[in-house]
């Protein structure tokens, strides 16, 4: 049964990180700055709301620091299931200091909250055989072959036409380790940041859970949050203003409201590419079919709208 003023809101790169800059921490906290702003509306509107987000590029330079502190200054590398970890907390941080002031300059008096979240994966699962997650910088040809030279480990391929990028396995998140606490925040009335960056992979064997060496996608890892939540409308605010069929030729058409049925048979044609648009509505799918009332892919900044599936490609369920 889902909650009907329940919200889960995941943020993509572009509420961190835009085209074009470093990455300084005083670039991103900016960004993080406007995007709290909708998240405000969202809030000042009556809704409860948990917030995921994004760490590809927060990881990929956190992995970059760490091999500069071992070469420079022998200082040991840490794995990236802990990298993953660095990561949540600050952009937590940011999300959750931001947020705070912009509800207090409203004079809505509600706190924010980040849980450092894990996310259960199987040690089965076929990603592990297979990189395809995209982390960290774009690089052309000619960096990849430097690069090798540098990291003979690291797996790179060609990102939708975009450039190079280090890809590392994206297993499918099986459970929200952290779920009831993040529950019992909720339900105490704050604003919840919670599996940031889809969450810390973990396995579980013979109840002992065990960090790995992949990142799990956001948008999969929030469908979980949210159906295990109950939330009745899952959003994924990103940098395009919906889905296409047949993206990027001249037959291309976006999608607006469609029914679970119809996007499921999209999907399954191979409309949506797996490193971009194929995981967003694969997690909008899953989270209608478990039950959620509606779930929507737009513009950030056009979240307010993607409430009432005014904006965006909307999946609708049975009561979307």
């Amino acid at each position: 049964m889902s909650e009907k003023n329940l919200i889960v809101i995941a943020l993509g790169g572009n509420a961190l990180l835009q085209k074009g800059q470093k990455g300084t921490f005083e670039e991103q906290y900016e960004n993080t700055k406007m995007t709290t702003k909708k998240i405000a509306d969202v809030i000042e509107r009556g809704y409860k709301v948990v917030v995921t987000h994004g760490n590809g590029p927060q990881v990929g330079a956190t992995l970059l620091r760490h091999d500069a502190g071992t070469k420079v200054y022998n200082l040991p590398a840490f794995p990236m299931d802990v990298a993953g970890s660095e990561t949540q907390g600050f952009v937590g941080y940011m999300i959750q200091q931001a947020l705070r002031n912009e509800l207090k300059s409203r004079k809505i008096d509600k706190y924010v909250t980040t849980i450092v979240t894990r996310t259960i994966v199987d040690e089965n699962d076929p990603a592990f055989s297979n990189p395809t997650k995209p982390v960290g910088a774009f690089y052309t040809k000619e960096d990849v072959e430097k690069i090798k030279q540098t990291f003979p480990n690291w797996v790179i391929k060609e990102d939708s036409g975009r450039g190079y990028r280090r890809v590392v396995p994206s297993p499918d998140p099986k459970l929200i380790a952290e779920r009831y606490a993040i529950k019992t925040l909720v339900d105490a009335g704050f604003i919840v940041v919670a599996s940031g960056g889809g969450g810390i992979p973990v396995i579980e064997k013979d109840g002992i859970a065990t960090g790995v060496e992949a990142v799990i996608d956001k948008d999969l890892a929030g469908q979980r949050l949210a159906t295990l939540l109950g939330a009745s409308k899952y959003i994924i605010a990103t940098d395009v203003d919906g889905a296409y069929l047949n993206y990027g030729t001249p037959q291309q058409k976006k999608l607006e409201r469609v029914s679970v049925e119809e996007m499921r048979k999209y999907y399954e044609a191979g409309h949506f590419k797996a490193g971009s648009m194929g995981p967003k509505v694969l997690a909008t799918i899953r989270f209608v079919e478990a039950g959620g009332e509606s779930a929507t892919i737009g513009h950030l900044f056009d979240i307010n709208e993607m409430l009432e599936n005014k904006k965006g490609t909307s999946i609708l369920g049975s009561t979307g």
